[in-house]
């Protein structure tokens, strides 16, 4: 079933529980703790996390337990992190665009990317959400001179607890065909790198409300995300670019 044709079946019904899902899910806090510092010793790295509720922290108490507050742990071990934290629940790709068109430029060596889930539930197309990537992923690499962005993909919308069929399911075909597309752009830029970690949800590691990361798997895309940022400036430090 197309995704055209799905919403001309299914509208009605798919519009009846995304609001009831909206309804009922708890509405969980982002995670408490200072949006920005320095950490570690060895080579200065400049780490910028961008993105929605997930680079938010929404799922971990603090930031210490959120992909921040892993990501650089991880990294302090051998760099000496400036770190900065810009995310808000409900961001979608246009309002974070807006950010960054807004914010004064700033320069960092690499950005976490995480931004997509408040898309696929839109009516956004595919086609106009990977303009919008690339105009983000340009931003980036111009106005603030990032050297690598990392980008996390979508993740399995089609395995979200919280999510009724055939609503799972919808949404889950489209977050997939966005992946898709989201893969192909990042193997055209060399700057860009896609993680390979489809962050699958598992009993008793999700947040309570069904929909976001708990902490165990917030440890898991650092892992991830260290250990591409590692291999792409050591490579860098080894040939000297």
């Amino acid at each position: 079933m197309t995704e055209t044709f799905a919403r001309i079946a299914l509208g009605p019904l798919l519009l009846i529980q995304g609001l009831y899902t909206r309804w009922v899910t708890p509405k969980l806090p982002e995670a408490e703790g200072e949006r920005q510092g320095v950490a570690g010793r060895g080579v200065a790295l400049r780490l910028l996390i961008l993105g929605d509720s997930a680079a938010a922290g929404v799922g971990a108490a603090t930031q210490d337990e959120a992909i921040t507050g892993k990501l650089v742990a991880r990294l302090a071990n051998d760099y000496r992190i400036t770190w900065t934290l810009w995310a808000q629940s409900g961001l979608d790709s246009r309002a974070l665009l807006n950010v960054l068109e807004r914010n004064s430029p700033e320069p960092f060596d690499v950005v976490l990317l995480c931004v997509g889930v408040n898309d696929v539930t839109s009516r956004i197309s595919a086609d106009q959400w990977l303009v919008q990537q690339d105009r983000l992923m340009e931003l980036l690499s111009g106005k603030y001179a990032v050297k690598q962005i990392v980008v996390s993909p979508l993740p399995p919308m089609h395995l979200f607890p919280a999510l009724p069929q055939p609503l799972r399911w919808y949404l889950g075909s489209r977050a997939s065909r966005f992946n898709h597309r989201l893969a192909g752009l990042a193997e055209r830029k060399d700057h860009c790198t896609l993680l390979a970690i489809s962050l699958a949800p598992v009993a008793g590691l999700m947040a309570a409300d069904g929909f976001h990361p708990g902490p165990a798997i917030y440890s898991l895309w650092a892992d991830h995300a260290a250990r591409a940022i590692q291999q792409r400036f050591q490579h860098n430090k080894n040939t000297g670019s």
